[in-house]
C-alpha cells in the first residue's frame, strides 16, 4: 500500500512509476494536487471520491496503488484478483476492455491505463499540455451522457440509466442529479 498523504505530493517532486504495465516511467509534480486545473477542465469528483464510489469493476490501479495518496485507496473498492461488476457504484459493467482502447486510439501518451490513470497524475500535478488538452476535450465531450440522463430521466431516480451514469462516474462527473 503506498504510505504518503496527497499534502506529501507537491511541486518538484518526481514520481517514478514501475508497475505491471510500466517500468522506469518518471514524471514531475507542476502543481499542487487537486489545484491549477486548466479554466475547462472541472471535474465534479476526485481520483478518490470514485474510487470509493466503485469504478472499473474494482480492478484498476491496483498494481500501482504506490504511485498515489495512500488516503486515495482508503475504503476504495478494489479486488486485486479480477475485475468483479458488483464492485461498481451501480453493479453494472461500463467499459471497454483495454484491447479496445488501444484499437481506438484511446490510450494517449505516458498514461498506459487510458483516460482515468491520466486524471490521477493530473489531480496530483503532472502537467504535459499537449496530452492534457487532449484528454480534457474527451472529458468535455463525455459530458453528453450527462445530457442525455437528465432528459431522459426523472429527477432523483439513479435507477434510471445505470450503465451511462456507471460511465460518468468513471468520467468524473457525478452520476446522481
Amino acid at each position: 500500500m503506498p504510505s504518503k498523504k496527497e499534502n506529501a505530493f507537491k511541486p518538484g517532486r518526481i514520481i517514478t512509476v514501475n508497475d505491471k504495465m510500466q517500468q522506469g516511467y518518471r514524471y514531475v509534480l507542476l502543481c499542487r494536487p487537486g489545484q491549477d486545473f486548466a479554466p475547462d477542465f472541472t471535474p465534479e469528483l476526485t481520483p478518490a471520491q470514485m474510487l470509493r464510489r466503485g469504478v472499473f469493476e474494482g480492478h484498476y490501479l491496483n498494481d500501482c496503488q504506490n504511485e498515489f495518496p495512500a488516503q486515495w485507496f482508503e475504503g476504495a473498492r478494489l479486488c486485486a484478483q479480477k475485475a468483479d461488476v458488483s464492485l461498481n457504484a451501480f453493479k453494472i459493467k461500463a467499459r471497454q476492455p483495454l484491447s479496445v482502447w488501444r484499437q481506438k486510439g484511446w490510450i494517449i501518451g505516458p498514461d498506459v491505463r487510458g483516460w482515468f490513470q491520466w486524471y490521477c497524475r493530473y489531480y496530483l500535478g503532472r502537467r504535459l499540455p499537449e496530452i492534457d488538452r487532449i484528454q480534457i476535450k474527451r472529458w468535455r465531450a463525455f459530458k453528453r451522457h450527462k445530457a442525455q440522463v437528465l432528459k431522459h430521466c426523472p429527477p432523483g431516480r439513479t435507477d434510471c440509466r445505470p450503465r451511462q451514469r456507471q460511465a460518468l462516474l468513471q468520467w468524473a462527473y457525478n452520476p446522481d442529479f
